[in-house]
């Protein structure tokens, strides 16, 4: 019988700073792959590559390369969009807040973050295939008070399906209780549909959905992207 890895979630230390840069930047730019072929399979999409292929044969002179080569171009302008997307989430973070973890995050009383250790043989240490990362920051509205935002949950890719994403998402919801917070909120991107099952799992429920990302707004509609807000109450 395999053995059954368990996990060790504790506070971030100055000493897992490179692990954790690598860990976020492999972990956000893993989805562009995912939104691309969603965007491409769009019905819109396939429609509009058609026709351009379709120009490329003609202005071509029946020229199947010109038909291959101009649809291409329209897939790989698409491609460039998501790209443009998730990269754009991801500098904007590793320059403000990811910049700084420890001030950010740790001497801010109401905010948090936790990175989670597979309990490995003595003398092994953590590792960028070796568990995930959470972080969670204080909010407040006029309406429902304070509440507490979870700017991001990544795990590694050899760690997924071992529901190490419900116990560091668990882990912030017990922090936000015991400060107090009335709701926990999350944003996600909406090919994320694995993090999305999951939250909804949790007990999350979707409570809006805008084209609002941190790229081009027109990049965020070719790409059919949206990003979802979801909550819990505490």
């Amino acid at each position: 019988m395999a053995h059954k890895i368990q996990f060790s979630i504790r506070e971030y230390k100055p000493s897992d700073q490179d692990v954790v840069m690598s860990l976020f930047h492999d972990g956000i730019l893993e989805h562009v792959y995912p939104a691309f072929f969603k965007a491409i399979s769009n019905p819109d999409h396939v429609g509009i590559a058609l026709s351009i292929s379709m120009a490329g044969y003609v202005l071509g002179g029946s020229s199947y390369f010109q038909a291959l080569l101009f649809g291409s171009l329209w897939a790989g302008f698409i491609y460039y969009c998501c790209h443009d997307i998730y990269d754009s989430y991801m500098m904007g973070r590793l320059n403000t807040d990811m910049a700084d973890i420890q001030a950010r995050y740790l001497e801010i009383p109401d905010n948090g973050f936790w990175v989670a250790e597979a309990d490995v043989n003595e003398g092994e240490r953590f590792d960028d295939l070796n568990g995930g990362v959470s972080g969670t920051e204080f909010a407040q509205d006029a309406g429902d008070g304070s509440y507490a935002r979870m700017t991001h949950v990544v795990v590694a890719f050899a760690w997924r399906r071992r529901n190490l994403g419900s116990q560091l998402t668990w882990k912030a919801l017990d922090f936000c209780k015991k400060r107090g917070f009335s709701r926990l909120v999350m944003d996600l991107s909406s090919p994320q549909t694995a993090a999305i099952s999951m939250c909804q799992k949790l007990g999350f429920v979707q409570t809006s959905s805008h084209h609002n990302t941190h790229a081009n707004p027109w990049f965020s509609k070719l790409a059919r992207m949206n990003v979802i807000e979801m909550e819990k109450l505490i």
